[in-house]
């Protein structure tokens, strides 16, 4: 299907133009397959291409099973590719990837129980060589920036959670990446704690200028978040299509999101899975 891309003539806050010449990601005609026992293999991923602009908030949108957490994992360097290339932040993931440069915020925030919340945040920095001191500062103040900083001595199970999915999203800063993953981070919360993130991560963009790969199943949230939505087809997952989400923040139940939002949820309806397998 031929990639399209909608523009509503609408301003909002992207790059600069200088900024968004640049790829932090690029995906170059991705393709992958899983084991599926008897039937030989599946095919998840097929000729995906995509890139994510330096300073760009792209979300990841379709149904599951169309390869969006793959693609993530991909650009993670966690697993390889069948046929394509990924490049991040100049390196070509082939080799190791630099996770100095790149950080992933799951689905469920992982908390160590036993820890307290800054020492999970710094449980990020513990396999380099920085300094025990300069783990505890710097996990205390990416604690401070997401609005934690009185509760950097709580234990998970003292949190609500809209406060683990900060302390997770702390965990994933404190490297100060220039990439940052998400894998429907926000998918477990409580629509009001959900809009509370959703806000949150805004505010730490603006900040950071930080690029973000964004999975998620909802299309609110994407239209919400996005500078730039790339819609996956069913198994096996392919773009079909690529929508500038070009409207001022915040968008949340403007009509010219609402409209978007329906319009998008549409256009997921269509395609059936293709059970593709050799």
């Amino acid at each position: 299907m031929t990639n399209v891309t909608d523009r509503s003539g609408l301003t909002a806050e992207r790059p600069h133009s200088g900024e968004a010449a640049s790829s932090a990601i690029s995906f170059q005609d991705v393709t992958k397959y899983f084991a599926a026992n008897d039937r030989g293999r599946l095919e998840v991923l097929r000729s995906v291409s995509f890139e994510v602009g330096t300073g760009e908030i792209v979300a990841i949108l379709g149904p599951s099973g169309s390869g969006k957490s793959t693609l993530l994992n991909i650009a993670a360097g966690l697993i390889a590719p069948d046929r394509g290339r990924i490049v991040v932040m100049g390196q070509d993931t082939e080799g190791a990837v630099n996770w100095g440069c790149l950080g992933y915020m799951f689905q469920d925030d992982r908390l160590l129980p036993w820890r307290v919340a800054w020492r999970n945040v710094a449980l990020a920095l513990e396999a380099g060589s920085t300094p025990a001191a300069e783990r505890a500062r710097r996990a205390r103040a990416e604690l401070d920036l997401v609005g934690l900083g009185k509760f950097a001595d709580a234990y998970p199970h003292q949190l609500s959670g809209g406060m683990r999915s900060r302390v997770a999203l702390a965990r994933s800063l404190v490297t100060q990446p220039n990439v940052l993953l998400m894998d429907e981070p926000f998918s477990r919360l409580d629509a009001q704690t959900r809009g509370t993130m959703h806000r949150e991560l805004l505010r730490i963009h603006a900040l950071r200028r930080i690029s973000i790969l964004f999975v998620t199943h909802d299309v609110e949230e994407a239209v919400v978040l996005a500078h730039r939505i790339v819609m996956m087809s069913p198994r096996p997952g392919r773009v079909r299509r690529q929508v500038d989400v070009a409207l001022p923040q915040p968008r949340v139940g403007t009509p010219e999101a609402v409209a978007l939002t329906n319009e998008l949820r549409a256009s997921l309806e269509a395609e059936p899975i293709e059970e593709s397998a050799s």
